[in-house]
Formats: structure tokens, sequence, C-alpha cells
């Protein structure tokens, strides 16, 4: 084993130039395959993050007025959702992992001693957040259940209204606030990690409190659901649209009185999108390894016809057919292997690279973060290497296994 390698070592020390130039074929090949997987993964990375972080199957339920009459009911009712329709949900509706109300209200006044601004005011429950998992806290904490249970006067501020009510650099956990007029303790603060602005510039008060505060009773303006991991979102989204229909007397015809938006729509768009995306990526990318495996089946095929008459004095000294295709294989595959690992391994690293420099730098790019390459892709490349470098080999050994001894001693 030992000297069949240090055979093959020789006789590509032989040709040096001929070898560099077939192995940079393959080494440029997988290192922009490398590149372009990795950009791919970031660009998704982005759009992803810009989408508001992990979750990506929360159904949204809003109502209008009915458009189609329907038992007797006219057109024009405004449909109310209540607390009970949250309730009848839970329920009657299995594979329902999480559901919860939102109450807002657009111009609240925001007052810190002298300082106030007019936000939107969101009353919510203390699971909301198990929907909305993505907002991140910055400081402080989450409501829990027992703020929604004694209606406590608490709030979360957005870090915009941080900034306009307190100033930058501030840490307002723990001071008071006025909302309407009612005086309420500030316990968390937020960002919006889709960079959007828009709950950022948001107040989340107990559902229980705004109830109170704004006299709105038991009613909801709009529902926020997460289906049961492995549940049909679209499935789920239809049972529940049938559900409020029949509890609230709208036809099955009216597609103005209860209303929904799925997450799962665009994000099959976006998945779909990236899906085309790295199959274009694979494509050019083994466009371009093919050229380099072409390059080394080439280089082999001259190599065999060199060594003709090599290999015919082998074969008179005994040499089988499967020992000569062995030794041209392993070369093939030597000089692959080598070439792509090098190309990978270059390619991981001026990815990580860019990554660390993004981060160190703290820029921010919408569409862009955290390039990187997945570990399983990685492993499939490195054995690519290794098949078609078998491949790019098994030609021109199987030809130099039929050379006849005697033809291949009288060969120039």
């Amino acid at each position: 084993m030992l000297d069949g390698l240090q055979e093959i070592l020789f006789t590509l020390r032989q040709n040096k130039l001929r070898t560099l130039l077939t192995a940079f074929g393959v080494f440029w090949g997988i290192f922009m395959l490398i590149l372009m997987l990795g950009a791919g993964k970031g660009m998704q990375n982005g759009v992803y993050d810009g989408f508001g972080g992990e979750v990506m199957d929360f159904i949204i339920i809003f109502t209008g007025t009915t458009s189609v009459a329907h038992n007797g009911m006219g057109l024009g009712r405004y449909i109310q959702l209540t607390n009970e329709d949250i309730q009848a949900i839970k329920q009657k509706i299995p594979n329902v992992r999480f559901i919860s109300g939102e109450n807002q209200t657009g111009g609240a006044t925001i007052t810190y001693e002298k300082k106030l601004g007019n936000f939107a005011v969101v009353g919510i429950p203390d699971d909301y957040f198990k929907i909305k998992a993505s907002i991140p806290f910055n400081l402080g904490r989450k409501l829990n259940p027992f703020d929604q249970q004694e209606n406590r006067k608490i709030c979360e501020l957005g870090t915009a209204v941080v900034e306009k009510i307190f100033g930058k650099d501030v840490n307002p956990v723990g001071k008071e606030v006025r909302i309407n007029g009612v005086v309420m303790t500030i316990v968390g603060v937020f960002h919006d990690k889709g960079n959007r602005g828009r709950d950022s510039e948001r107040v989340y008060i107990p559902e229980t409190t705004y109830q109170k505060i704004f006299g709105n009773g038991n009613k909801v303006q709009t529902l926020w659901l997460r289906p049961v991991e492995g549940t049909d979102g679209f499935e789920l989204e239809k049972k529940v649209i049938d559900l409020l229909q029949r509890k609230h007397t709208v036809s099955p015809e009216d597609k103005r009185a209860i209303r929904s938006f799925n997450m799962a729509e665009p994000a099959k768009m976006v998945n779909g999108l990236f899906m085309g995306i790295n199959f274009i990526i694979w494509f050019v990318g083994m466009g371009t390894l093919a050229a380099g495996i072409v390059g080394i089946s080439n280089i082999m095929i001259i190599t065999v016809k060199e060594r003709t008459r090599e290999i015919g004095i082998r074969k008179a000294l005994g040499a089988t057919p499967r020992s000569i295709v062995g030794t041209l294989l392993m070369e093939s595959i030597l000089v692959t292997s080598i070439a792509g690992y090098a190309g990978m391994v270059l390619g991981v690293g001026l990815l990580e690279l860019v990554a660390f420099g993004l981060r160190k730098s703290g820029a921010k790019l919408d569409f862009f973060q955290n390039p990187e390459v997945d570990f399983q892709v990685a492993i499939t490349a490195i054995i690519l290497l290794v098949v078609v470098g078998a491949l790019a080999g098994l030609v021109p050994a199987l030809k130099a296994a039929r050379i006849m001894p005697i033809e291949a001693m009288r060969a120039d």
C-alpha cells in the first residue's frame, strides 16, 4: 500500500505543472460551489430575519362587516370577536398549540414627567409571546400569568417609545409612566427584530388591564394562533374560520366578515424561492466542477497513453488488470480529493472570515446575514469528490487494463 502511494506521488511529481493545472480545475469548482452555497444561505438567513425571526407558522384572524345575507341576518353587520371565541377554539379545534387575543388603540398618550408622546397600546394575554416568540427583550421581563389574573398596572415599552420618552441609553425598568392618565410601572423593554420599526413603537399591557382602562369588556380585535408542530396550517386555518362563521352566523361565501392571514403562505413562497436559488447554485457549481473532472479524465487518458509501454511490462511480469486499474484510480482520486478538500476548506474559511467581519464591524445588511455552509453539505461535497474522482479515472483505467503486453511493449 505504501509502495503504491509512493509510486503515485512519484508519477505526479514527474508532471508537476500538468498535475497542478488539473487539480486547479477541481479546486476552483468546489471552491465556487461552497462560496455560492454560503452566499445563498446568507441571503436566506437575512430574509428570514426580516420576517421577524424563527416564527413562520402563525395565523392571524380579524373581522370586518358582513357582505352576504345569511339566515335572516342582513348586510353591513360588524363581527365582534370575544374571549368566548378563544375558549370555543380551544375546546373544539385540536392541534392549536397557542392562541392569543390582541386589542390595540392607536393614539394613547404616554407621559413621563414633562415628556409625552402618542403610541399604540396593545392589550395582550401572557401567552402572546409564545406566538410572537421572535420579539426580543432588551431589559426586564415579559408578562406572566399573574399580571393577567391580578389586572396589574404594568407595561412593556418598545425601544422607540423609550428613546422618545426617556432618551437614549436609559434603563426605564421600574419607573412609572401614565397611559391615558393611569399610572403604570415599566417591567420590560423590547425591540423589533425585523427592523421594521412597527413593534418598537408599541406599548404592551395585560389584556385584562387594557379592557378595564379602555372599557373594552371582553372584546377582542385580533386572534393570533400557532398550530401544533407538524399540523397543516392551512387546514387548521379553515377549521377556525368555519367555526367562527357558524358561531357568528356568517355565510361561508362571505369573504369580508371574517378574514385571515396565514404566515405559512409567504413562508412557502420564500422557501420555494430559495429552493430554486439553491438548484441554480448547485447546477452552476456542478457545471464548474464537471469541467475540472473532465480535465482530470483527459489528463488520465494522456497518462495512460504515455505509460502504455510501462503498463505492458507490468502485465508481462504478472501484474493483474485489477492492480493496474486500482493504481490509476487511486491517482485520480488522490488528485481530486486533495484539490477538492483544499477548495472546500478555503471556501468555508472565507465564509467564516466574512461572517466574522460583519459581526466585528457591526454592519447590518437587511438581506444578508451569517453566510454559512451546512455540515451535511460539506460531507456531501467530500463524498462527491471521491465518487467523481473515481469516475474520472475509471474509463482510462479500464482502457489500460485491456492493453495486451506484446502490443504495449511495441508502442513508441
